[in-house]
């Protein structure tokens, strides 16, 4: 397939500057991943399309005040870093804007000097900071909303999770903005099981496909984590008959890397090895550039909360490989119509099978 079979228009006006209040008030499309008929709802019904033994898995990685402003240290023009992945106490992988930046090209930081030691792909570079930035971080920097998002948020937190807890991400898992610990009791109270896994989102979700096909596409690698208790739920969960419900794409990617794992597979290579109902996943903690799209076959994952997503984006790719490709796009446009809000701070997709649905 090619990246333009994901194209659809989307005027601006359509994209949510800020979140809705409280955040389990925004709207919900509950989309059939098979027949693709549409329901529509408030997102705190959604605790009606769960039964008693479902496991609900949650990223729990929190945002950190990733993007810095300096300047260099030589000329003092401005510089802005956008921190993506710490790889030691001192030196983290990150996009550095301004002009002539190149190896060896020293900046500041308020106090705090730093030297770019190496030049990546994509505009990414190693910097390496000449002291440890971690307690620093929420005086020196900010948190880097998506560029669409033109309007500051007042409060930092409405773009993490309330069950955020890992630092590391430089951006959302944004599909469980919508949860609430109201909500997450309610869940509870049904009989719902809770799984959360790590996955540090970085450049791997965000980066536009710039092949235009898409076995050409090549996913960053983003650091994910499912522990050995996470995976004892979900397992427990599936033998007994649960479904295991992802919330957002990146909890899916985990899971379906997890099960990939457990069979010795690859997820660079996804299509190896046999098809099956479903496969038990394993405890890991390591990158991952699993990417999904149509053809992909389904290990773990039986339903999928999430946003709307930008047009051309391995993230519509990877619901379409789970929904199908015509359900998918037929639902962007009711949406459309219906006046549904897209992209991070917007409402909500959750694509399941209608006729496991209970009351």
């Amino acid at each position: 397939m090619n990246v333009s079979d994901f194209d659809y228009e989307l005027p601006d006006s359509f994209i949510a500057q800020t979140p809705a209040e409280p955040r389990d008030s925004s709207r919900l499309m509950v989309v059939d991943r098979h027949s693709g008929a549409i329901q529509h709802h408030i997102f705190r019904e959604i605790v009606d399309y769960f039964r008693p033994g479902d496991v609900l898995v949650m990223n729990d990685t929190r945002v950190i005040p990733a993007r810095l402003h300096g300047i260099k240290a030589e000329t003092g023009g401005a510089v802005e870093i956008l921190l993506l992945r710490r790889l030691d106490t001192t030196t983290w992988r990150a996009l550095v804007g301004g002009n002539r930046i190149r190896v060896g090209s020293r900046l500041k930081i308020g106090e705090i000097g730093a030297e770019v030691i190496e030049t990546l792909d994509d505009g990414e570079r190693i910097v390496r900071f000449d002291i440890p930035l971690d307690e620093r971080l929420n005086a020196l920097g900010e948190t880097p909303l998506p560029p669409y998002i033109r309007t500051k948020v007042s409060d930092p937190e409405r773009y993490q999770t309330v069950y955020s807890r890992d630092p590391g991400s430089a951006a959302a898992p944004t599909a469980g903005l919508h949860f609430t610990p109201d909500l997450l009791l309610a869940l509870r109270e049904r009989g719902v099981r809770f799984a959360y896994c790590t996955l540090h989102i970085g450049l791997g979700t965000f980066q536009p496909v710039k092949t235009e096909r898409l076995a050409d596409h090549i996913m960053h690698h983003e650091r994910a984590i499912l522990s050995a208790d996470t995976a004892r739920t979900i397992n427990e969960a599936k033998l007994a008959g649960g479904r295991a419900i992802a919330v957002g794409t990146t909890a899916a990617r985990t899971l379906e890397t997890a099960g990939i794992l457990s069979k010795g597979g690859d997820p660079a290579q996804p299509q190896d090895g046999e098809a099956c109902a479903w496969r038990p996943v394993i405890a890991f903690e390591r990158d991952t550039n699993l990417f999904i799209h149509p053809g992909y076959r389904w290990r773990v994952v039986d339903g999928l909360i999430t946003n709307f997503h930008l047009p051309k984006s391995t993230l519509i790719m990877m619901i379409s490989a789970f929904a199908g490709r015509e359900n998918v796009l037929r639902a962007y446009e009711t949406a459309k119509t219906e006046g549904y809000r897209f992209f991070s701070f917007g409402d909500a997709m959750f694509l399941t099978d209608l006729t496991e649905t209970l009351d």
